[in-house]
């Protein structure tokens, strides 16, 4: 079976995406070895998704471009999220903005079309999951607009959204590969000729199901330890506690 070029480095930006991905969630966070796999997990989930979106144009396929567009958004904001201070934020914020803000009305928009027409699904894809995304998409948006209203984000807040992004994005790597109707795993290794040799088991729908759904069930698990934890409502505190200083020390100067 032919493969086009974009394809193969689709294919191998998601398949390093999972693995360095599922790394990055094992390692200690803040570790050397964390911050290693997390780096390779963004420069090959940003190269994944840029060549979803390209495949979705070229075979006028909306959902994949759409589903692209919203990863490499995701990869990228939550990449941002961690290289930068407690409250901090730039223009390029809010032009990304957008990008969620637009993909989410354009899938309520369909979801509501699907329904009106009778249809369960559309180009494979239930209805239900249409309105799934574009509700992550608004809500993605509603995170960015408190951000930036709020002057961005610090201490536990900062630590979830660089989480849930990076956890969604891999929840929708994971979905695309394991999930997908050309059942990519089975279809890999049938074409280099040892598919036949492995187990069955290791082609099961219930595995697939349980590997799509792992990221989003870590995802929780890591939001409700930063929610509850000293360490990050520590820095919270101390980034409050700095900035009440430096307001003070610019009012003596001024005064």
């Amino acid at each position: 079976m032919a493969y086009s070029p974009i394809l193969l480095v689709h294919i191998l930006g998601g398949t390093i995406g999972l693995l360095s991905g599922t790394a990055a969630m094992a390692f200690r966070k803040g570790s050397p070895r964390h911050v290693l796999a997390g780096k390779i997990f963004v420069a090959s989930m940003l190269v994944m998704s840029a060549g979803a979106a390209y495949l979705g144009v070229t075979k006028h396929q909306p959902a994949n471009v759409g589903g692209g567009i919203f990863t490499f958004y995701l990869i990228l904001t939550a990449w941002l999220t961690a290289r930068r201070a407690d409250g901090q934020t730039s223009k390029l914020d809010w032009a990304a903005l957008l990008i969620p803000l637009s993909l989410g009305i354009l899938s309520w928009m369909n979801g509501v079309t699907v329904v009106r027409s009778g249809a369960s699904s559309q180009a494979g894809v239930p209805v239900g999951m249409i309105f799934f995304m574009g509700s992550v998409q608004l809500l993605a948006a509603t995170g960015d607009i408190r951000m930036l209203l709020g002057g961005g984000v610090l201490g536990a807040r900062r630590i979830a959204r660089h989480l849930w992004r990076m956890c969604f994005g891999l929840f929708t790597a994971a979905g695309s590969f394991f999930l997908g109707p050309s059942n990519r795993p089975l279809r890999l290794l049938s074409t280099v000729g040892i598919g036949q040799h492995l187990p069955r088991a290791l082609f099961s729908m219930g595995l697939y199901l349980f590997l799509t759904i792992l990221p989003l069930v870590l995802m929780i698990f890591w939001l409700v330890r930063v929610r509850f934890s000293n360490k990050y409502k520590k820095t919270s505190s101390e980034y409050r506690t700095q900035q009440s200083r430096a307001l003070f020390r610019e009012q003596s100067l001024s005064g």
